[in-house]
């Protein structure tokens, strides 16, 4: 199921595959890049004010585990299941 595409989604992909598939051409949803390492070190910039977080990786598996760093910040965060390869599905 396609996320609101009011939700920010936050693209933990590395800069080569986002750079050959940008979510913008899988969604209408903004994004922004942020790496796993700076979701677990605290430095990913994001607040609650960026409202609910749908986190996408190539797969699923850092998406899962980056929700829950995030979650344990305080914000409201859900990884995409599946990541992009399942988003193409729907």
């Amino acid at each position: 199921m396609l996320p609101d595409p009011n939700l920010l989604i936050v693209d933990l992909r590395a800069e080569t595959l986002r750079g050959a598939e940008p979510l913008s051409a899988l969604l209408p949803n903004p994004s922004r890049a942020v790496s796993l390492a700076e979701i677990e070190e605290g430095q990913h910039g994001l607040t609650p004010a960026d409202g609910p977080l749908i986190l996408i990786c190539e797969r699923g598996v850092r998406s899962t585990l980056a929700a829950r760093f995030l979650r344990a910040d305080g914000l409201e965060a859900t990884a995409f299941p599946g990541g992009v390869p399942a988003l193409k599905k729907t």
